[in-house]
This record gives C-alpha cells, structure tokens and sequence, in this order.
C-alpha cells in the first residue's frame, strides 16, 4: 500500500501543507483535553506523511552516518542556547511523556522537513522549500507557543530548513528536535 502509494501522482506542496497544518493544530488542540493520547496520535498522523515519499526524498539514509551525526551534535548545541540559560540539572519529562515527545517531534520532522520539503523542493525549488517549510512551521507552532516565541520557532525552522537544503539530510534535524523537544 505505501509503495502503492510512493508510485502515484506526487502530492501537490500546498495540499500537503494544508493537511500538515490541520494536523498539528488539531494534535494541539486533541492534547488540551486528552494531553497524552492527543499528542501521541497526532504524532502518528504527522509520520504517516512519510507515505507519499522515498526515504531518500525525505533525506533519510545510513550513508554518512557519521556526518550525520555530527551535524546532529551542531544542531542540538544550537537549538539547546535557550534551554541551557535557564537549566536545572533535571531532566523536564520522564517515562510516558518523554516517548510521546519523541514521536511528535519524530513527526513534526517528517512532515515538515522531510514530506513537506520534498513536496516544495520538487515544485519550486530548494529555496522555496526552505521559506515554506519554515512559514508553515511557524504557523504550526501559534497555537501552541506565545506570539513573541514564535520568532525563536521560525529561527529554528529556518536553521533546519537550511540543513535539509544543503546537507541533503533529515536525519541530524530529527534528532536534534528530538533532543531539544527533550530539553526544554
């Protein structure tokens, strides 16, 4: 089914940012009521997006682990500057928490800079693909964070955006969300 699914017409870029957007701010909403299954199955629903791409469209791969990984480490010390300001020498979430944390940012991820990307770069390009990712992951966010942080959300964003743009790789940004999305 999801090779099925990989074979037919590519998803128009603006249809998948629309299903995108009404799944992150109904995974919001949902986890105001019911925080743990709305996150979780949000979450899942932001992964699902993954069925309308190859891995390597999503810049996913084990080539270049390392540099992967490295990059990683260069992202999760850039996006960790506002959470090491004010840190505890805690960790914020434990068990249950810290696994659905994991699986939403896991998702946010591959929707955004890995199908939503894709979808973008094969229809206008690779800066189109940076500028819209890193709007509609702004707006993504306004539900859910104050209008003066959405500022840092949209640095991030474009901080990421740049690395799948020019590392051709979702592996480092996905971790370094996940960490961060950990952290803070």
């Amino acid at each position: 089914m999801i090779a099925a699914a990989r074979r037919a017409a590519p998803m128009p870029p603006l249809g998948l940012a629309v299903f995108v957007l009404a799944v992150e701010w109904a995974r919001v909403l949902a986890a105001r009521e019911w925080p743990v299954a709305g996150q979780l199955g949000g979450g899942l629903a932001l992964l699902a997006s993954v069925a309308f791409f190859s891995p390597a469209a999503l810049g996913l791969g084990r080539d270049r682990l390392p540099a992967r990984l490295l990059g990683a480490a260069a992202l999760i010390a850039v996006l960790l500057l506002p959470a090491a300001v004010r840190w505890t020498g805690e960790l914020p979430l434990g068990g249950g928490l810290a696994a659905v944390t994991v699986v939403v940012a896991a998702g946010e991820e591959v929707a955004f800079r890995g199908a939503l990307f894709a979808a973008f770069e094969r229809a206008w390009g690779g800066p189109a693909a940076v500028l819209g990712t890193t709007l509609a992951w702004t707006a993504a966010h306004a539900l859910s964070h104050p209008p003066l942080f959405l500022v840092a959300v949209a640095a991030a964003g474009l901080l990421l955006g740049c690395w799948r743009l020019y590392a051709r790789d979702l592996v480092a940004p996905l971790i370094a969300h996940v960490v961060a999305d950990l952290a803070l």
